[in-house]
């Protein structure tokens, strides 16, 4: 059993999934909200995505003793009290996001650690006037953390190196997969990624090379089987007989060709219109909630193949 001490602050969708991350880990979570009706809602929340994990064999204990395991607390005071680590997961407001971490600097002990899951914003951006900068830091993950472990962590150009280490091993034992970025950039890695991605698939469709049903095809049936269980520079390492090298000088200039002739996305809202009705046929509005926890289940399902694989396999 961990002796670990977590405050979690927001309780939305990623400040839960956070807590059933530590909680499940064995951590103690303190759960706050400046919203109370938010968070008297978060530990049955908790507990329905306990029990949605025992279904698919991914806890190793009881709902309930997991659950018991997070408190809530209206006083920020309160919840922050002598913790090793604060996840703070509120909105994507650099003034809001300052003003919480003086609060967190000023309420927690010289060495906790202030983490943000903020998507895009550097630390440097709500930290610099803190007195116990060095200790702040993103830790950026994957919705719902629960279900994707990967956590991207990234500092400030004030924060310590010793800062990271601690915090890396404090996501490994709450059994995540962190990910160190070594010098702030907006976005970190995934989101980069992900928007490289995203905008030549919206830029494909705008230009009315397929159908945004052909291209998620492309994606889940083609790219993503891959991509489930290996890198792209893995990807690239096995697909040519003699590795990277090889790879690079069969379709280099293939894909320098590409880089030349691509069309950003533009964003216009009249292609975004037409990809949201298209959307809308396959999946009404209204059912959107129910399609994203089906979604997560099988994202549960898996994490349950994933389960019986060994690290060797990776």
């Amino acid at each position: 059993m961990s002796s670990k001490r977590v405050a979690v602050i927001g309780s939305g969708r990623i400040g839960r999934a956070w807590a059933v991350v530590f909680a499940r880990a064995g951590f103690e979570v303190r759960l706050h909200d400046a919203d109370s009706a938010m968070l008297e809602g978060a530990i049955a929340s908790i507990r329905e995505s306990v029990s949605d994990l025992q279904d698919y064999g991914l806890i190793d204990e009881p709902i309930e003793q997991i659950v018991l395991r997070v408190s809530t607390f209206n006083a920020l005071s309160d919840a922050v009290h002598d913790v090793d680590l604060v996840q703070e997961n509120i909105a994507e407001i650099v003034d809001v996001k300052r003003t919480l971490f003086a609060e967190l600097d000023k309420l927690t002990r010289p060495d906790t650690l202030l983490a943000s899951s903020t998507s895009g914003l550097p630390a440097s951006t709500f930290t610099e006037e803190l007195a116990g900068r060095s200790r702040c830091l993103v830790a950026h993950p994957v919705n719902p953390p629960s279900l994707v472990p990967l956590v991207e962590l990234c500092g400030a150009p004030w924060t310590t190196p010793e800062t990271i280490a601690s915090a890396r091993a404090i996501y490994e034992e709450a059994g995540q997969q962190p990910v160190t970025v070594t010098r702030e950039i907006p976005g970190f890695l995934l989101n980069r990624l992900q928007g490289v991605l995203l905008d030549e698939a919206l830029s494909l469709y705008a230009r009315g090379y397929a159908s945004a049903a052909d291209l998620d095809t492309v994606m889940r049936d083609g790219l993503g089987l891959r991509w489930s269980f290996m890198g792209p520079f893995e990807t690239i390492d096995l697909n040519a007989p003699g590795g990277v090298t090889d790879y690079a000088t069969r379709y280099g200039a293939m894909y320098q060709s590409f880089a030349k002739d691509s069309v950003p996305f533009d964003w216009s809202p009249e292609s975004i219109a037409r990809l949201d009705a298209e959307r809308r046929d396959v999946l009404p509005r209204d059912e959107i909630e129910k399609r994203s926890r089906w979604r997560d289940r099988r994202l549960m399902a898996l994490l349950a193949h994933r389960r019986t694989t060994s690290k060797s396999d990776k």
